[in-house]
């Protein structure tokens, strides 16, 4: 069977999940995607295991975990991404990147940042690490920069092994399975991280819920020339990730025979700490308990006790998405004490359901930020092993008013899916593939800095890319030469409050009064790459920018964390903003009172009594704006109201 690929371009996708990982391959003769499975005939589980004689990955590293548990790497840990490469006479090799490293996967991925290798940039003392790190067996220790590292014995010697090594040996082991089925080689390997370490050729960004529309559009096959917004709800092991997509079929040519399915992203959310892993880690924690009560002894300290019980719990976790009752029994947990109990659905659902109402509070932001109401969704698309929950698929209905999910795709197979398609599209030589055009969304808001130290957004967060807009800015001071641009992304009010992504400066400008204008355009293209511009049109002086450098951007999990800051302290910005403004406001008016009573033609004009008062109001104005910590918001908006009130008329006239 694996036959007919040889001496033919092959386009293959993997997605990398937390639990299990998949491959499947474009069948271009039968115009559809092939599921390729593993040696057994399984998908492939997400472990790596390290013993005193090999490295076992996948289903050989989960089945010994009972026995090795501090050595046995699985779960959040390996949370990368989904890949597509695409096969080329065995030489060529193209990938998809979603995800960075790290114990985040988070629907507001870095869009501009095509050429990023994959590196795990989570630090050793995050929060989110440190909890993790209570509930993995395996040992965790602070690396170079303050990076998570593991630490395992591997041949009778300790080794440290970064996100990145540990993902690669996973998709490695990917590689292998597809090369196995198709009887080509994959040679090359070529950029940074894990997609070096594995042989993939990072080229170009597309997120996780993209993937899976692909495969419902896909499957559906349907004509929507007005368009289908279709929510896609993606459970998984280890993270939440909702998209909301409007899919469109457009003719591209004049004669009308070309036809292409448009994916419009409009609005992306999610959470990096929701998924399977950590319903069980309720049940693992509400058993442990249980246990303690009746036997008196503690198994939290005990590595290999706890990964048995997960075992368990996980293996009742899937059992009751079927079934109202089941059994958790594990012979000698613990200190020669077996252990045997029993899990409605109802109790699993009473220890999760906070987890379930924070879905719905994501897939309710999500909906927010595309403003666009729930009545208008046709289709919500289950994607994710976790989304066979029945009350998570009860709540979710609910939430819709009733509206039927779509299940006819199977919701650990749609990422590799659309995965596949994508590699298709990339690859030269096939003519069956669906002409898709992906349209993705800026996951931040991008702006620069305004005096006063104001976030000034110049691309609104879920803008559609590519984008280009061109704002007007001015010289703060008389003849100022140059004007330093600080490039910024984040939702806070406060410029410093949000990660800066790089800094130029505009030299070159024409000595002339403050509030001088040159124009700021930013620019993100087809591929997400974000170029910042300055121009001066009366000197034509020029200079950019362009952010590529991946240690200034934000990871998925850094950018989830600010947005949810950014709520937490709106009334915090609300305040720095409007205290801000009115000293901003104050500044120019110092400056215009300033020139006024330096200009000769005005002073004559003025009595020396308007005179006085003008010069004790700039001393007044002075004093405040230095002493502007201590100086109260409606002490400033109260001067300035004086201000305007007493001297806008002279102003008006004279200056």
């Amino acid at each position: 069977m694996a036959k007919k690929f040889q001496g033919r371009d092959v386009a293959v996708g993997i997605d990398l999940g937390t639990t299990y990982s998949c491959v499947a391959v474009w069948q271009d003769e039968q115009n559809r995607v092939e599921i390729i499975h593993n040696d057994q005939g399984n998908k492939t589980t997400s472990f790596v295991a390290f013993t005193d004689h090999e490295r076992l990955i996948g289903d050989a590293a989960k089945n010994q975990t009972a026995t090795n548990p501090q050595n046995t790497i699985f779960g959040t840990f390996l949370i990368l991404c989904w890949i597509v490469f695409m096969i080329s006479f065995g030489l060529t090799l193209i990938s998809f990147v979603r995800y960075l490293v790290g114990l985040f996967i988070n629907l507001k991925f870095p869009l501009y940042f095509p050429r990023f290798g994959l590196c795990f940039t989570n630090f050793f003392n995050d929060s989110d690490v440190q909890n993790d790190m209570k509930l993995w067996p395996f040992k965790v220790i602070s690396g170079l920069n303050d990076k998570p590292v593991i630490s395992v014995k591997y041949k009778g010697q300790e080794k440290h092994l970064c996100a990145e090594e540990i993902s690669s040996m996973i998709l490695t082991k990917m590689r292998e399975i597809a090369e196995t089925f198709l009887q080509l080689p994959v040679k090359n390997a070529v950029p940074l991280d894990a997609g070096a370490i594995a042989g993939l050729d990072v080229m170009k960004i597309i997120n996780e819920p993209t993937a899976a529309a692909i495969a419902y559009g896909l499957e559906k096959r349907t004509n929507s020339v007005r368009g289908r917004n279709i929510f896609i709800f993606d459970l998984g092991g280890g993270t939440f990730d909702v998209s909301l997509l409007t899919i469109k079929d457009k003719v591209s040519d004049l004669f009308k025979k070309k036809k292409e399915k448009v994916f419009q992203v409009k609005a992306t959310s999610g959470n990096t700490h929701l998924g399977g892993e950590d319903f069980d880690n309720r049940m693992v924690n509400y058993f442990a308990e249980e246990f303690k009560k009746k036997n008196k002894v503690d198994i939290t300290g005990n590595p290999r006790a706890l990964r048995r019980l997960r075992t368990a719990c996980e293996r009742a976790k899937r059992t009751l998405s079927f079934a109202v009752v089941t059994t958790i029994e594990v012979d000698s947990l613990f200190e020669g004490i077996d252990f045997f109990t029993t899990i409605t659905r109802t109790k699993f659902e009473e220890i999760n359901m906070d987890l379930f109402n924070e879905c719905l509070k994501i897939v309710e932001s999500c909906l927010t930020d595309a403003k666009m109401d729930k009545s208008a969704i046709h289709d919500v698309v289950l994607v994710g092993g976790s989304s066979r929950i029945p009350k998570v698929q009860q709540l979710l209905q609910e939430f819709f008013a009733g509206k039927d999910l779509c299940k006819n795709i199977n919701p650990d197979e749609a990422v590799a899916i659309g995965a596949a398609v994508q590699a298709a599209l990339l690859s030269e030589g096939f003519k069956k593939v669906p002409n898709v055009v992906l349209q993705d969304v800026a996951p931040f808001s991008l702006g620069i800095d305004s005096l006063g130290d104001i976030m000034t957004v110049v691309i609104s967060r879920n803008t559609s890319i590519p984008v280009k807009k061109t704002i007007k800015r001015a010289t703060i001071r008389d003849n100022q030469a140059t004007a330093n641009i600080k490039v910024y992304e984040g939702e806070r009010a406060r410029a410093s409050d949000n990660n800066l992504l790089g800094s130029f400066a505009l030299s070159g400008l024409p000595s002339a009064p403050r509030s001088h204008l040159f124009e700021v355009c930013y620019a993100i293209d087809e591929n997400g790459i974000l170029t910042v511009s300055a121009y001066d049109r009366s000197s034509g002086s020029m200079n950019e920018i362009t952010i590529t450098n991946n240690k200034e951007r934000l990871s998925s999990q850094e950018i989830e964390e600010m947005i949810r800051e950014a709520e937490g302290y709106r009334f915090k910005d609300e305040k720095f903003l409007r205290k801000a403004n009115v000293m901003n406001a104050l500044d120019e008016w110092v400056y215009k009172l300033r020139n006024a009573v330096k200009n000769k033609d005005v002073k004559l004009k003025l009595s020396s009594q308007v005179t006085d008062k003008i010069i004790s109001a700039i001393t007044k104005t002075t004093n405040l704006l230095d002493d502007n910590q201590q100086s109260e918001i409606d002490v400033l908006e109260n001067h300035l109201k004086e201000l305007e009130s007493v001297f806008q008329h002279i102003i008006r006239k004279f200056v």
